[in-house]
Order: structure tokens, then sequence, then C-alpha cells
């Protein structure tokens, strides 16, 4: 039987989070500029989306590109950018009705790219299979101190008092508030952290950790890491028996 057909097709997380990690030593491993690994990653962007929006994901965040990767060399941030002008269509969204959403501080966005981005997300807004978000110049602490400076202006202005300050509150003025918090989180390139991403959102994400570098990252891998979800139980800080009661009822 092969890991697809394992699969539970009714229970399939409908958030998954993506870091994208190893592209730069895939290249690296075949004598490549780095760049030609951020190039094959993009491909495995592409069949990942695809595989995910026909298995029933509905929401699928993929780390492309942190805040701190802009103190990574000129050249290199500057073949990031490019490849998002060379290789974001339209059309790979349309095909598949996947919509695209952005996360992260778009201010510090080349122009070019940003109008780019735009573009596609405009173009995509009525697609309904599947969104896809891009956690593009992304950092959550940068988002959670963000939510936090929109909190402290709506008290400053009455709108809010400290004692009504909740998770929810919290959560509403995060990037991420029109999506559920992340059911897996896949990280691949055989790192274990989650390097700034969406820390507040995780609190209660399974995790799936991979060596499997990111552009070799296609189906089976995709399966694998689903079936591994699924074959874990989400107590959500509850006994095993408290779980298996509320099934139950």
């Amino acid at each position: 039987m092969s890991i697809k057909d394992q699969l539970d097709l009714e229970r399939i997380p409908q958030s998954v989070a993506i870091i994208m990690d190893g592209n730069g030593r895939w290249a690296k491993a075949r004598g490549m500029h780095r760049s030609a690994g951020h190039s094959e990653g993009v491909d495995s962007v592409n069949c990942i989306a695809a595989e995910c929006a026909r298995l029933g994901v509905k929401y699928l965040t993929l780390y492309t590109f942190s805040t701190e990767n802009w103190n990574r060399p000129a050249e290199e941030v500057g073949a990031l950018m490019q490849l998002i002008l060379d290789r974001l269509y339209e059309e790979i969204f349309m095909k598949n009705n996947i919509r695209l959403r952005l996360l992260g501080d778009l201010s510090r966005l080349p122009k070019p790219v940003l109008n780019h981005l735009m573009d596609v997300v405009n173009r995509t807004a009525q697609n309904d299979r599947m969104d896809l978000i891009m956690a593009i110049s992304y950092s959550s602490k940068w988002e959670i101190t963000e939510a936090v400076k929109q909190i402290a202006l709506e008290a400053k202005e009455g709108k809010v008092v400290p004692e009504e300050i909740t998770e929810e509150v919290i959560s509403r003025h995060l990037q991420t508030s029109y999506m559920p918090d992340p059911d897996l989180l896949i990280r691949t390139g055989g790192e274990f952290r989650i390097s700034n991403y969406m820390l507040w959102q995780c609190a209660y994400s399974e995790f799936y950790f991979t060596p499997c570098l990111w552009p070799d990252f296609r189906e089976e891998e995709l399966y694998k890491a689903i079936l591994d979800y699924q074959q874990r139980e989400r107590r959500y800080g509850k006994t095993g028996d408290q779980v298996k009661e509320q099934n139950q009822a």
C-alpha cells in the first residue's frame, strides 16, 4: 500500500505551515550556486501547493523570506526577489483555484516585487479552494510587536481597557486573524527549530521535522508528514482519556 493510500482523507489538516529550508545546501551539494537551489525550491512550492489543494488543505502558509534574511548577501537577496518576479505566475494559482495572501512587513519589499505580488493577490482574490499565504519579510516577533502597538493605541484612545485584553483580542490583531492556527508545522532541511515563525499561532501545532531538503520535498514527503500527523493524539493539555471521552460523546 502506498503512503498516499494510507492517508485518512477525512482527517487532512486544514491549516499547514511549512518552513522551507535547505535550498542553499541542496545547491552546494551539487556544485551549483545557491540561487539554483532557490529556483528548484520554487518547483517544490508549486508541487506542494497543488497537492495540498487536492488533498483538501484550506490554508497553506509558507515561510518564504524572513526579516532576518535581509541580512544575507545582497546578491542572494536580489536573486530571491528576482525569483518572485520571474516565477510567481497567476496561472499556477488559477489552475488550482488557489488564492494568494501575504503575511509580513511588505514595506521593506522592492516596489516592483510588491507590485507584482499585489497584482497576483488581486487577480486570485475570488479563488476559494485553498489560501496560500506567503510569509515574506516576516518574523513572528515583528508581528506580535505590531499587534501590541495596535492594542496600545486603541487603549490610548479609550477603545479598550487592559482588563479586556484577552488571548482572543491579541489573536484578532495578528495578521493571521482570518485563518485558523496551523494544525501541522513542517520544517525541512534537518534543523530542529522554528526560527521566529508563527510563534503565537503554533502554540499547539504538531511539529514534523525532516532531513529532506526543500528542493527534494515533493508529494511523497508531504504524505509522510500528514500520515505522521494523523497518527498523533492532539490533547491540548488534556489527558488521553479525556480526549477519548470527548471523541465518543
